[in-house]
């Protein structure tokens, strides 16, 4: 049985993660060889398709941290998660997060990630 907020902290931390290598390792250890990640603004497959993603999001969001946001539920290889991103004093109370989205993943029989359905409910400008 896959422990579904572990997986999505790990999820989020691939997100977090500055070094390069790791984030693959990251992504390598959490997904599927062949999964896919699609949102609103990306549409990507496989290990080198997803980190590429997360790269790119670093980038467009620098000093940005991911961070649950409440609980997460989850059934029968699929769960579903809030997840907020911002500078992390607005995080911490500072404000409203300028980033908002809801997050489905559906896992493989041995708890590893094989499809994201990525929601954004609040972007900036």
């Amino acid at each position: 049985m896959t422990d579904y907020t572990d997986l999505a902290k790990r999820y989020l931390a691939a997100f977090n993660e500055p070094d390069e290598a790791a984030r693959a390792a990251a992504v390598a250890d959490l997904f599927t060889a062949d999964a896919t990640y699609v949102d609103p603004l990306a549409e990507v497959s496989g290990h080198d398709g997803i980190a590429g993603f997360l790269a790119a999001a670093r980038e467009q969001l620098p000093g940005f941290e991911f961070r649950l946001d409440g609980a997460v539920d989850g059934h029968h290889r699929q769960a579903r998660f809030r997840w907020v991103a911002g500078p992390a004093e607005v995080l911490d109370g500072a404000g409203a997060p300028p980033v908002v989205g809801f997050d489905v993943v559906v896992t493989d029989d041995r708890g590893r990630i094989r499809s994201v359905y990525g929601f954004l409910d609040a972007v900036p400008a």
